[in-house]
């Protein structure tokens, strides 16, 4: 959904059968990130996460014809099986990206068994926002939550 009171914000909200350990251990594990992360019939080639505050992720999504699209980020908050926040403004440590895009906050909450997943996408600009809503964020998002909810089906 697009916030109206923030036109730099996208989110995505959704109750997934597993606990909060499940969703954050997916977020976090590079194996099992892998499998979910981006829309098929897109995949993940690699996947390398330093969860830590000042840590650096490089998850390298794939198109279906093969072009690779890395993608660099910092993790700036991370409290076990509860919050991410995770940002492209870095690409390692602190050193500066090219451009900054988004800024992604990733909460797992509890929920009567279930776990309420949010995921609050904060833009540089509203042009960025507009920009990534173009790209595909409601159908791209939504689509690979339901592959972490099928993933962690069960658990």
């Amino acid at each position: 959904m697009s916030n109206d009171e923030n036109p730099r914000e996208l989110s995505l909200v959704r109750l997934i059968d597993a606990p909060a350990k499940s969703l954050f251990r997916a977020w976090t594990d590079p194996a099992l990130l892998m499998q979910w992360f981006v829309p098929r019939p897109w995949t993940v080639a690699s996947a390398h996460l330093d969860v830590r505050p000042g840590g650096s992720s490089l998850i390298v999504m794939r198109s279906p014809e093969g072009e690779e699209f890395p993608n660099r980020g910092v993790y700036l908050e991370v409290v076990e099986n509860k919050k991410l926040v995770i940002t492209d403004a870095f690409t390692e440590a602190w050193v500066p990206s090219e451009k900054a895009f988004m800024t992604a906050t990733i909460t797992f909450e509890e929920d009567g068994g279930r776990t309420r997943y949010s995921a609050r996408v904060l833009h540089w600009s509203a042009a960025d926002r507009a920009a990534h809503e173009k790209m595909g964020f409601h159908e791209g998002w939504g689509k690979a939550a339901d592959q972490l909810a099928e993933l962690l089906q069960g658990q």
